[in-house]
């Protein structure tokens, strides 16, 4: 009996291992079926929601932008004479492609020593906790997500700056990130998910 319920332990260890990790949900344009799929992202989008003010839409428009919802999502590598990796492009690492130096930040601010950018949870409150301090440090309303994309990508510094203004493609990126927040939000006002 003890070696099958070894053998049994040894199967479901294995197969809690295996499964979805890292994959994104199948219909990315479609915010409903992402939330049902998925149901701890509820869950994660609401806690960041309630903590930090961050709207669930705004959140999730950032995450398509980011990541494609890939938990483990990493910038490409960059190489030397065209083949000789050298390295990765930043340390941006996760749902949030949160920089090792701003992850370090939040969590001695937060507390959040166990916290992980490859879980859904801490990578909404990493971002809530992002967007809220922007809003309180450059006035930007968690809730105007062009400009608070702008702030998240550049830097609160680089947005200060006007960094973001000699750059075409990310103007135009903030505006898609815009764009499907607010597809998403009419979405979700449309759906009927337990806990929205």
């Amino acid at each position: 009996m003890s070696r099958l319920f070894r053998a049994l332990a040894l199967v479901l260890l294995a197969a809690s291992c295996g499964g979805a990790s890292g994959t994104a949900p199948r219909q990315l344009d479609n915010a409903c079926s992402i939330v049902k799929e998925r149901p701890e992202y509820v869950r994660a989008f609401k806690a960041a929601e309630r903590r930090w003010g961050v709207p669930v839409h705004v959140q999730m428009a950032t995450i398509y932008q980011e990541s494609k919802f890939i938990s483990n999502a990493r910038t490409p590598f960059r190489y030397a004479a065209g083949v000789i990796p050298i390295g990765r492009q930043s340390s941006a690492y996760g749902y949030s492609q949160a920089l090792d130096g701003t992850w370090k930040e939040y969590v001695q601010d937060t507390g959040s020593r166990t916290a992980r950018r490859d879980r859904i949870r801490d990578a909404t409150d990493f971002m809530g906790w992002y967007m809220a301090e922007t809003q309180e440090r450059l006035g930007i309303p968690v809730s105007d997500t062009r400009n608070q994309y702008l702030a998240y990508h550049e830097g609160r510094s680089g947005f200060a700056r006007g960094s973001y203004r000699n750059k075409a493609w990310l103007v135009r990126v903030a505006g898609e990130v815009d764009a499907r927040s607010n597809m998403y939000a009419a979405q979700l006002q449309r759906c009927r998910v337990r806990g929205l």
